[in-house]
């Protein structure tokens, strides 16, 4: 625990706790449960910020479930993407005629994940969802609204279960709000 003790210190404040995401996150796998009813889903985790809220995901999930996995990257230096959408590491299954449900930690300005669903539409999926932990609707520029949603956030810097600043505060078990000052210096 004392690596958890080291990083309070940069926390301002816990905005979502570890039992309000475990409460919600059964609420959206009965939902999709539901909603693909008898079908076959190819579940997509963007890596690496969406493992944890994936992981806590697809154990609520009571369907037929194929795994894979997206590393794609949209950000520069700083904490603004750029919304062009570099493949690293592309799904390694063919997903033509199969429903697909992208798994994001966050919808920011949407710019990213478009340009996914873009690609992935090209191949030709039976369907294509969205499914995010967070949301910052105030930060969208382009027409994009996730298929599951989490919570809906504030525009503030949140890290926690898989959201890092810097590839840090990815292991706590909240969302929390980081400090300004914590990467406002770096930035700069």
């Amino acid at each position: 625990m004392g690596e958890m003790k080291r990083v309070e210190k940069d926390i301002d404040r816990i905005l979502i706790s570890s039992a309000e995401i475990e409460q919600r996150t059964k609420e959206i796998a009965a939902q999709i449960t539901k909603d693909y009813e008898g079908e076959e889903v190819v579940v997509v985790s963007i890596l690496r910020g969406s493992v944890v809220f994936f992981a806590e995901l697809v154990k609520q999930i009571d369907l037929d479930l194929r795994f894979d996995f997206m590393y794609v990257s949209s950000y520069g230096a700083g904490t603004e993407s750029s919304g062009e959408v570099r493949i690293i590491k592309d799904i390694t299954q063919s997903i033509k005629g199969k429903n697909v449900l992208i798994i994001e930690d966050i919808i920011d300005s949407g710019r990213t994940l478009s340009n996914l669903k873009e690609l992935l539409g090209t191949r030709n999926p039976k369907s294509l969802k969205i499914c995010a932990l967070l949301d910052k609707p105030t930060r969208r520029v382009v027409a994009l609204e996730g298929d599951y949603v989490g919570f809906s956030i504030p525009d503030e810097f949140v890290v926690g279960f898989g959201l890092d600043y810097d590839e840090r505060y990815r292991n706590l078990p909240h969302v929390c709000v980081l400090k300004k000052s914590v990467f406002s210096k770096q930035d700069n």
